[in-house]
């Protein structure tokens, strides 16, 4: 029995400081691994370079795999330190732990995949617990309700510059002809599209009279063009944020970073004791 209770604390410790960032330990663990990511990013970088990666390649190359066991044995104790490991497999962090870990394993049998060691850098988003930055994000909430909220007006936008661009596309085939670059018409339409949306790469450009005026009427638009959607989304914006009743939970009640063992469900209630979402107790007795 007292072995039981003893795995259990080690676990419970385990968890608290890995799953959470309240405690001195857990937040010390999380500015660790912040910093051990920033590291293996910075190696993965200076890699790239061929002239420093020719006279520090052994430095660089076992630095990564020291980096690279580190995680593998975090990861593994994250699935330890839970209750249903298969949920945090499966979990978006989860997911992002074991591409971020297997890049450099893979490279010993698959040239070339050691570069996805960058996607070491999608494991910064942790920043938001370490940091506590999650109870402002409720102003992103209304951000992205507004881009829902405009999809439609968004699409009919779209459709709508496209067809702009299929017509003025076609019209510059018929001044400009194949003799000055616009050989086709997806490749006019091309040339509309670049255009417009002021980008203008100059790979083909209009030499006739006519096909300079057009080619200004099109810049002129593309500067309309662009402040449309803008306009869309900044009065859906302002309507969500004048909407009453907006407030979220981390509006109106303090939480913390402590996670469920069991379903990982974090952002729980000052003395809370039990999950709000799957009700299992918090703390080992």
């Amino acid at each position: 029995m007292s072995n039981q209770k003893s795995n259990k604390n080690w676990k419970t410790q385990l968890h608290e400081i890995i799953y959470e960032a309240d405690t001195p330990a857990g937040k010390l663990f999380d500015i660790i691994l912040f910093f051990a990511i920033l590291a293996s990013i910075i190696l993965v970088m200076l890699e790239s370079v061929k002239r420093i990666d020719n006279r520090y390649h052994d430095f660089l190359n076992i630095s990564e795999w020291v980096i690279t066991i580190l995680f593998t044995i975090e990861y593994i104790a994250r699935i330890i330190s839970v209750k249903k490991p298969f949920r945090y497999i499966t979990s978006f962090y989860g997911i992002i732990d074991l591409l971020s870990t297997i890049p450099k394993y893979l490279s010993l049998i698959f040239a070339g995949t050691h570069a996805l060691i960058a996607l070491r850098a999608l494991r910064l988003l942790r920043v938001f617990r370490v940091l506590k930055l999650a109870r402002f994000l409720g102003a992103s909430n209304n951000l992205v309700n507004a881009l829902k909220a405009s999809r439609a007006k968004i699409a009919v936008f779209l459709f709508a510059v496209l067809i702009i661009s299929i017509i003025l596309g076609t019209i510059m085939y018929l001044v400009e002809g194949e003799e000055n670059g616009f050989s086709n018409i997806p490749k006019s339409v091309y040339w509309c599209i670049v255009t417009l949306t002021t980008v203008g790469f100059g790979d083909i450009a209009p030499q006739t009279p006519l096909g300079q005026f057009i080619a200004s009427l099109v810049m002129i638009l593309g500067y309309g063009i662009i402040a449309v959607p803008t306009g869309i989304v900044s009065a859906e914006y302002t309507s969500q944020s004048k909407s009453p009743n907006k407030t979220t939970k981390e509006d109106t009640v303090h939480v913390n970073t402590q996670s469920c063992s069991n379903c990982l469900a974090d952002k729980h209630q000052d003395e809370a004791k039990y999950c709000y979402k799957c009700g299992s107790k918090l703390h080992y007795d």
